[in-house]
């Protein structure tokens, strides 16, 4: 058979492999994978309206508890994803379940900080944290309202300064952020003499100082993005554009398909690729150690250079770079294995994604039309939620088991053939029955720096043993 026909068959299978598991894993733990959800949907609720009623008295209050709504959701996907480990052959492969309790909790832990810093700028990208925060402002106002209705009846006067203020780039908010992130290194430093619940600490220390750095650069960007179209050389480009398009007409067609093109691709591509990397970061606290790693002429030569100096100053350097890296380095892991499993693995899960998005719109529509007409103010502004939260139920579960094995499929470049596998899938492409070397693998690294993130690696739980 030609090698481009063995490529071909070869991702083929890989995609029907990601079909098969996504409907064996979903029927073997969706009851878990709802409980979860359910258990998300309705904390981050009541998180939201305790920080809003906090709010009303006092912002600060109000901003240190909303981080908590979020990370409500991204606990209760953590917990989805390492529910559907057991039935992930790959991932099994690599990094075994942990047995005991306490390894357990520890990759639990460890799979929610990892995933904190890119699901907390996931949910701001997609909008909802700016959800979030209308639901945090709409029930501040209403308890606000009651206040004032109530002071007018008693005759007492009631400031609202400071309440439901949104941050900005002030002392206190960047104090806190430091505040923060020193008390999260601090732990992460001297967790093995900290008891058991300095955990959630860790946890919450880690939200908050990435919310707040998310908040403010969110600000940042909006005001640079004013900034920018509120420049002279911006409605020059505006006028060119329409005089342009006036003149000529396929033009004006062709503009406004690249801009649609650009729009749809967010939802289209970014999406799901955006929950791919999320899971790639959960997962990726057990295969750490065979995750593949960048490679090159630019790489090795700067490695080599790296070599060269002094081991002291390796190790000073090394010590930095992991405390600045190693938020960013699971995710990093995440993309590389992306960029191996190859585009029409990629492309395959994609076009997966977007048909599950389509059923969920499908889901939408039918869910209202057997419901039929109903008042406005007599049904659905009673019954909505619930009625909207049936959609959900189904999609999410689907959605979460659909990555999973899309990232449990990206794992073949790193399973060797000796596995066995009914499939035959985990041969690479072109070269089959060929195990993958020590260089498809995150080897060595120059110098002392693979001491020291061996090292912390330990320190931190990412072993080869637990897993998350």
């Amino acid at each position: 058979m030609p090698p481009r026909a063995v490529v071909r068959n070869h991702y083929r299978g890989l995609v029907l492999t990601v079909i098969s598991m996504t409907g064996r894993l979903l029927l073997a733990h969706w009851p878990a994978l709802l409980a979860w959800f359910l258990a998300g949907i309705l904390v981050r609720y009541l998180v939201i309206e305790l920080a809003g009623f906090v709010g009303a008295f006092s912002a600060l209050g109000g901003q240190l508890l909303l981080p908590l709504a979020i990370l409500a959701r991204l606990v209760s996907f953590v917990a989805m994803f390492l529910v559907l480990r057991d039935g992930m052959a790959r991932l099994g492969t690599i990094a075994v379940l942990p047995r005991d309790a306490l390894a357990r909790r520890r990759a639990f832990v460890d799979a929610v900080l990892g995933g904190i810093l890119p699901f907390f700028a996931f949910y701001a990208a997609w909008g909802y944290l700016r959800d979030d925060w209308f639901a945090y402002l709409a029930r501040g106002l209403e308890v606000q309202q009651g206040i004032i209705f109530g002071s007018m009846l008693s005759g007492e006067a009631v400031s609202t300064e400071g309440t439901l203020d949104q941050l900005v780039f002030e002392p206190a908010t960047i104090a806190l952020i430091v505040v923060a992130f020193v008390g999260r290194w601090a732990w992460n430093r001297y967790r093995d003499r900290l008891p058991k619940w300095s955990a959630i600490g860790a946890v919450y220390l880690e939200a908050i100082w990435v919310f707040l750095t998310v908040i403010l650069i969110s600000q940042a960007l909006g005001w640079v993005s004013e900034w920018v179209q509120s420049r002279q050389a911006m409605v020059w480009l505006a006028d060119i554009r329409t005089w342009v398009t006036t003149q000529v007409e396929p033009i004006a067609w062709v503009w406004e398909g690249v801009e649609w093109l650009l729009g749809e691709a967010g939802g289209i591509i970014l999406l799901p690729l955006a929950w791919l990397t999320i899971a790639g970061v959960v997962y990726g606290q057990a295969v750490a150690p065979q995750a593949p790693r960048l490679g090159g002429a630019l790489v090795d030569r700067a490695r080599g250079r790296f070599s060269s100096l002094p081991e002291a100053l390796r190790r000073r350097l090394g010590d930095l770079w992991w405390e600045l890296a190693s938020r960013f380095r699971p995710i990093g892991r995440a993309v590389v294995l992306m960029w191996r499993a190859g585009p029409v693995l990629v492309g395959g899960y994609v076009l997966l994604y977007t048909i599950v998005l389509g059923f969920e719109q499908m889901l939408r529509f039918w869910i209202t039309r057997l419901i039929g007409p109903q008042d406005f103010y007599a049904f659905w502004t009673v019954a909505d939620t619930v009625v909207l939260l049936l959609v959900p139920l189904i999609v999410e579960p689907l959605r979460v088991t659909l990555v999973a094995s899309a990232y449990d499929a990206t794992l073949a470049r790193l399973v060797p053939t000796s596995v066995p596998d009914s499939s035959g899938l985990d041969e690479q492409p072109g070269e089959p029955g060929k195990r993958l070397g020590r260089d498809e693998l995150d080897g060595e690294r120059p110098g002392g720096v693979e001491r020291d993130e061996e090292r912390d690696g330990d320190r931190e739980g990412v072993g080869p043993g637990p897993g998350a």
